[in-house]
């Protein structure tokens, strides 16, 4: 019996000895990811999911996403900015454009007629923050800035191909400047998260809506309108929307190096062209769908929507003198924002 108790003190010696010179595994480092549209949308399932997909991989699986879709983790889309600078989430998607005269100098790429393609804008919006717009973003760490593919008209009565079609009619937009880029072609706007449309259309508050292609599907734009009013493809995209991929900087500086390390290289100007393919890509799917439900689909000739860009130069007028108004120097930035979009765009 002794030389039993000696032999299990020697195997229970050996077994600690050999714990202690094995490499210690620790816990995965999960990062809470929370963005306003469902797992269907083009952002959860082809830029967000992918995107952790990627990060956990190169980080052999020690960061790993647990995302939370549909504003399951609450508050309202416009809060969420706040809830990356606050720590409620640890990496949010969202618009700045929610937060209304907050970021009014990454607004300029939400002016009338700026977008080319969603990768290059996305890549041209990347650069301009880091050259020009650094302060406004400074509460959160941006992973990524990207645009949506050219917004397009989607009615439920009747279709636009014309000024005069818009005029009168309540239209949602998303954020500050396509509501003063609707009230300068004549329309009524109202403006609105775009979880908030499926209803607004249903219950007839607006008579349609501006929205990228590619959303469309996801909040079930194809049924709740019946007419889609697209822009000529060789024109200036009538407009788009700026987008942030941030996180919460306390999270990203208590990571250690080697996981900051991946985060930086899923990061910046490539990353934010890789999401602006997605949403180019995005498009035609999505656009096949509508035709598919026999929705009816126009096209606006290069020679409207010239009339479209002089009626609505008004509003990149303003926003030249609300930013200047505020110490920047308006005309040079939207200088800098376009001459980035054409860069890229080559």
């Amino acid at each position: 019996m002794p030389k039993f108790r000696t032999a299990l003190r020697t195997l229970a010696t050996a077994g600690l000895c050999l714990a202690a010179s094995l490499p210690a595994f620790a816990a995965p480092e999960i990062l809470r990811v929370h963005h306003f549209l469902p797992t269907g949308s083009t952002a959860h399932a082809k830029f967000i999911t992918p995107w952790c997909a990627k990060i956990e991989a190169e980080s052999a699986g020690e960061l790993k996403c647990q995302i939370f879709p549909s504003m399951q983790l609450g508050g309202s889309p416009a809060q969420l900015i706040d809830q990356a600078r606050d720590g409620v989430a640890d990496i949010v998607w969202t618009l700045p454009g929610y937060s209304a005269g907050r970021f009014p100098i990454v607004e300029v790429f939400e002016l009338p007629f700026m977008i080319s393609t969603a990768q290059a804008t996305s890549r041209a919006v990347w650069d301009f923050v880091q050259a020009h717009d650094r302060k406004e973003f400074e509460a959160v760490h941006p992973i990524a800035f990207h645009v949506h593919g050219p917004g397009h008209f989607f009615m439920v009565k009747k279709p636009v191909a014309s000024l005069d079609d818009i005029k009168g009619t309540k239209l949602r937009a998303p954020t500050r400047l396509t509501n003063l880029m609707l009230a300068s072609l004549g329309a009524s706007p109202v403006g609105m998260p775009v979880p908030q449309v499926p209803e607004a259309l249903s219950k007839g508050v607006i008579d349609g809506a501006i929205l990228p292609y590619e959303v469309v599907p996801a909040i079930k734009g194809h049924e709740l309108t019946k007419y889609a009013s697209e822009g000529d493809p060789k024109f200036a995209g009538i407009y788009t929307t700026v987008f942030v991929f941030a996180m919460n900087k306390a999270r990203y500086a208590s990571l250690p190096e080697k996981l900051r390390k991946v985060i930086d290289a899923n990061s910046g100007a490539d990353t934010s062209a890789w999401i602006g393919k997605v949403y180019d890509e995005a498009d035609g799917p999505a656009r096949k769908k509508l035709a598919d439900n026999g929705n009816t689909i126009n096209t606006l000739p290069s020679a409207e929507l010239e009339k479209w860009k002089a009626a609505s130069s008004s509003v990149a007028e303003q926003w030249t003198k609300d930013v200047s108004a505020k110490g920047a120097d308006g005309a040079r930035l939207l200088e800098a924002a376009r001459a980035l979009i054409a860069d890229h765009s080559r």
